[in-house]
């Protein structure tokens, strides 16, 4: 890392708390994550800057990356994680990291992102990383010592040029590819986002079925695809952007083809995107591995009369497209802390999604809930203070912390 980059950090102590994800099911429709995770991220921006990134709109540190550059390091937040962790009785799995790289070169400097890891797998708590850069060797260790740990790998495409004119930083495809096989020779399930392909630009049928080629003869177990989408407030930059690097006809096509609104964000037309799917779903099911989306939704217009104050509800697309039963490829059930570490419940898939769709269909109630917590089937967007609150329903009078002295083999 070059000396500059030490410059344009800023380290602070934070008490944020992890969390699940940002949306439930309810009101609006708009989640279509079938399991529960904790999410967490230890840095704030990401050097990697892709140039379509959505939380260059976010506000807080995020906007703090956005005008100047700086990246914010929450230190020793893996004790605050911790610490959190020793306050629950029920987990899901961990994921690193839901909106920055936890791999991007800061990392190098301050291993958040194994110290973290380390933190659940000393509690027998599954954890996932997702990433665009290179997965040290630690996290890959991490990783194979946990039962239904696994690790996403984030690649655009197979062209290194045009890779480099949509982000800044991050891995070659090169070093992409062989995460996924070093995941794979680890025994360590292995996904493959094409999260997002660009349209125009990414999106051809030779230039996907080349990728899916690609990263399944590496290993990889399953697919992870969605659509571009532009928030309104960056609208503007994205377009500029695409012109730029892709040309003005390119920017003519987006203006033309990003004409629907959702939770202020524009989205390709459906039928556009209906067409994209249905062929990255042939080309997973000829090259035999599982896909899914992430977070594609059509917008319905509901019935007059009806009792929500919205006009419209979300749709999820993976009911059409999906081919595995969990929206990310592996069943990961929840955790529970009885004695000393957690354990997985038994006979639980961890598809909290199904369990909310189960809860509306009469005569299927036996099927849900195998965790005993009801909110879970809910599907929710929960908080801390929930975890608190389902761990007095799992027993015990105190919580017990991991055993003295037991730490992962590798930190």
């Amino acid at each position: 890392m070059c000396p500059q980059d030490f410059a344009r950090l800023r380290l602070v102590h934070s008490k944020k708390e992890i969390h699940g994800w940002w949306n439930g099911i309810e009101p609006h429709g708009n989640r279509e994550c079938t399991s529960e995770r904790l999410l967490i991220n230890p840095y704030n921006g990401c050097s990697h800057d892709c140039f379509f990134c959505y939380a260059h709109a976010f506000p807080g540190y995020f906007d703090l990356f956005r005008k100047r550059g700086v990246i914010t390091v929450f230190e020793d937040f893996d004790r605050v994680v911790a610490k959190q962790l020793d306050s629950i009785r029920v987990a899901s799995c961990g994921y690193l990291s839901p909106v920055t790289d936890p791999f991007q070169p800061i990392n190098e400097r301050y291993q958040l992102t194994e110290k973290i890891m380390a933190a659940f797998v000393r509690r027998n708590i599954p954890v996932e990383v997702v990433t665009k850069g290179v997965i040290s060797d630690k996290a890959m260790r991490l990783l194979a010592e946990q039962e239904h740990s696994f690790g996403q790998v984030s690649i655009l495409t197979l062209d290194e040029d045009k890779r480099g004119r949509m982000m800044s930083g991050g891995a070659s495809t090169e070093e992409l590819i062989r995460n996924i096989e070093r995941l794979s020779n680890r025994g360590i399930f292995a996904v493959c986002r094409i999260d997002p392909i660009l349209p125009f630009i990414t999106s051809q049928k030779e230039e996907l079925e080349a990728l899916v080629k690609a990263v399944v003869d590496a290993g990889a177990s399953h697919v992870i695809a969605s659509c571009l989408d532009i928030p309104k407030t960056m609208e503007h930059e994205i377009y500029e952007h695409i012109e730029h690097e892709f040309g003005k006809e390119t920017r003519k096509k987006y203006e033309g083809l990003y004409v629907e609104e959702m939770s202020g964000r524009k989205h390709a037309r459906i039928e556009y995107r209906r067409k994209l799917f249905k062929m990255v779903k042939e080309i997973c099911d000829k090259k035999g591995v599982t896909m899914s989306l992430c977070m594609e939704f059509e917008q319905v217009r509901l019935q007059k009369g009806h009792e929500s104050p919205s006009k419209f509800k979300f749709r999820g697309l993976n009911r059409e497209f999906m081919t595995s039963r969990n929206c990310e490829g592996i069943d990961i059930p929840i955790y529970v802390r009885r004695e000393e570490i957690f354990s997985p419940v038994e006979g639980c898939d961890g598809n909290c999604l199904r369990c909310y769709h189960l809860g509306k269909r009469r005569g299927r109630e036996k099927e849900r809930n195998k965790c005993g917590i009801e909110d879970l089937g809910k599907a929710g967007a929960w908080k801390l203070k929930d975890y608190k609150r389902w761990s007095k329903i799992v027993g015990g009078k105190s919580f017990i912390k991991p055993r003295e002295g037991f730490e992962p083999s590798t930190c």
